[in-house]
């Protein structure tokens, strides 16, 4: 397993990382006690970086985290989220956001965690996560509570401009950099090489546009985008080749990401997962894909309060 360093905060994690939300249920039903082997089974092989939010699942997936990172917490960087609680509900205040970091080191099981994010600033004003929610996270920090501090979010315009104004460790940026969409090299990235803020890219297979089940019915994707995903996978079914895989690696590839996660919620989707490590690139079928993908590249949707789009 290859580790890169996270920015300048001394963490080396490793290039794939653990996408908790599956744990919660949020894409379907799953068994606890293979998510508990699945997390055990990571470890084991070399995954470090585990992520997750109490919005995922409303706590689930943090409490089934816990659960399964007991006797296992040395060997992880732990990162969670604060800010986003359900589907509608963020607060980014200080109250809220001290008052849950200790539910959620409850449910984790741990006395701090590794990283301490604010979830989906976008959601907010710029000025009140600047202000009052980033304080607040460095006053946790201070305490022993987190080790490092970060934001989170879709609009990279936002992530920027909130890090232009107030340090920041970390930043997960999601949807921004896959196959589809790869806007996070053109001033994001750049940025942050330069302030030493670590990247942790998000949603690599575009929130399963690239996968043959294909995106949820809620995907905010517009129909030319999520029809351009399918003939993508349809192309790649016909070469032989796992679209999601193929997805994976060109990700993990980026030098200046220090990880990228992705949701597992089984021994075998990290199996799978690992095998994007070792996949050798078609460069002919590179072609054709970015070829198809054209009419629709870098396009995102609108998220979060419209002042923040971006």
């Amino acid at each position: 397993m290859p580790y890169r360093p996270l920015g300048r905060t001394g963490l080396l994690v490793s290039v794939l990382g653990f996408g908790a939300s599956p744990l919660g249920d949020v894409f379907g039903r799953i068994d606890p006690s293979e998510s508990v082997a699945a997390v055990h089974h990571a470890i084991d092989c070399g995954i470090n970086l585990f992520d997750v939010s109490p919005y995922y699942g409303l706590t689930l997936a943090e409490s089934r985290l816990g659960d399964a990172l007991e006797g296992h917490r040395d060997r992880v960087v732990l990162a969670t989220k604060c800010g986003r609680y359900g589907a509608a509900e963020f607060d980014f205040s200080a109250k809220r956001i001290t008052e849950g970091v200790e539910d959620s080191l409850r449910r984790l099981r741990t006395d701090h965690v590794d990283l301490l994010q604010a979830h989906d600033v976008e959601f907010a004003h710029a000025d009140q996560i600047v202000e009052e929610t980033l304080p607040a996270l460095r006053r946790l920090q201070q305490q022993g509570k987190a080790r490092f501090i970060g934001i989170t979010g879709l609009s990279l315009k936002n992530l920027m401009a909130i890090a232009k104004r107030v340090e920041v460790d970390t930043m997960i940026s999601y949807c921004r950099y896959n196959l589809m969409v790869d806007d996070l090299d053109l001033e994001l990235m750049p940025f942050a090489q330069d302030q030493g803020i670590g990247i942790i890219n998000a949603s690599p297979l575009h929130m399963g546009i690239l996968t043959e089940h294909g995106p949820a019915d809620w995907h905010p994707a517009s129909p030319e985008v999520k029809e351009a995903g399918k003939r993508v996978v349809a192309l790649c079914k016909a070469r032989g080749v796992d679209a999601s895989e193929m997805a994976l690696h060109f990700c993990l590839q980026h030098p200046h990401v220090a990880s990228t996660l992705v949701g597992m919620a089984t021994r075998e989707h990290v199996d799978a997962n690992l095998k994007a490590l070792q996949v050798i690139a078609d460069p002919e079928l590179m072609v054709e894909v970015q070829k198809m993908i054209a009419p629709v590249h870098n396009r995102v949707w609108a998220s979060g309060l419209v002042e923040n789009y971006g």
